[in-house]
């Protein structure tokens, strides 16, 4: 199973944005947390900042829509080319739905859980996704510390996907660093989110390369 990194530009310099890009360009894809200070009580930016991250990115997109109404919103970041665009559950009364018109507009479609939301609901709906995300802090602030309670959520998606035989991405978002990124990989997870532990560290490069070590030599992350 391949393991991702996907760094957060929500902790890069947001003055520098393509220089930031091109420190990560060894990353998976770039995780783009849009908040719109309704769902969130933060606010980041929208679809023309996006557009231009797709212009200028060396990696593919990877859109985290921290949104309200996000049937009205996430089919334009699709359009605008990216790679992948997750919606949360709690956001839509209609993630199928959503989530095949992102299908078919040409990007992976991907549901988000905020800690305390049970994933029971969605398990017999995992074919219509091609990634969870599973919160591991709450939704709208970087630097929060990782909630190893948000583990068992993440267990049972992984038993779930792995029994239906799915290529689901399993992917964890906040407090991902070296000390915790084995316990998320140990819990099934593919794809990590890391923001500070990426851009905070002196060469960027090197810390994406430790992070990847750290989560593929787990015993449990090809299970």
């Amino acid at each position: 199973m391949t393991t991702r990194i996907n760094p957060s530009i929500l902790a890069a310099d947001f003055a520098n944005f393509e220089r930031e890009l091109g420190r990560i360009a060894s990353a998976d894809l770039v995780h783009v947390d849009i908040m719109d200070n309704h769902f969130v009580p933060n606010l980041t930016f929208g679809l023309p900042m996006v557009e231009r991250l797709q212009q200028v990115s060396p990696i593919p997109l990877d859109v985290h829509l921290m949104i309200d109404d996000p049937e009205r919103w996430a089919p334009g970041y699709a359009e605008a080319g990216a790679f992948s665009v997750t919606f949360h559950v709690e956001a839509t009364a209609d993630p199928v739905g959503l989530a095949r018109r992102l299908r078919g507009l040409g990007a992976r479609a991907g549901i988000a859980l905020k800690p305390d939301t049970a994933v029971e609901p969605y398990l017999e709906l995992l074919p219509e996704f091609d990634q969870v995300l599973v919160m591991t802090v709450e939704p709208g602030f970087g630097g929060q510390s990782f909630r190893p309670e948000t583990m068992p959520k993440l267990e049972l998606v992984a038993d779930s996907v792995r029994a239906a035989g799915l290529d689901v991405w399993l992917q964890v978002d906040g407090g991902i660093s070296l000390e915790t990124i084995a316990v998320a990989a140990a819990a099934g997870a593919n794809t990590f989110v890391a923001g500070s532990a990426v851009f905070g560290a002196d060469s960027p490069a090197e810390q994406i390369e430790a992070l990847r070590r750290a989560a593929s030599v787990h015993p449990h992350v090809h299970r």
